[in-house]
């Protein structure tokens, strides 16, 4: 199940300017795809593949602060691991 977060407005212009710069690495531009998709739709979450893609930009020390942003919202509405039944 998806939380019930969107993308902020400021979170959102930086995904949106991640996703006009030439400069910036796929993986930059698969989690601001991913943020700017969930701007007004509390219902969706993010990816697992667009999460780990996320968190590698995160990590990355070369990312600039508008991916960095971008990556964050989207790895925050990242749906709940199920957890395996007991028993």
């Amino acid at each position: 199940m998806a939380r019930p977060k969107t993308t902020s407005p400021k979170a959102a212009k930086a995904a949106s300017k991640t996703l006009k710069s030439k400069s910036t690495g796929a993986k930059s531009k698969s989690a601001a795809g991913s943020a700017l998709a969930q701007t007004k739709a509390p219902k969706k979450a993010t990816s697992t593949k667009a999460a780990k893609a996320a968190s590698a930009v995160l990590r990355d020390g070369r990312t600039s602060k508008a991916s960095k942003s971008a990556a964050g919202s989207a790895l925050a509405q990242k749906a709940a691991r199920k957890k395996p039944k007991k028993g």
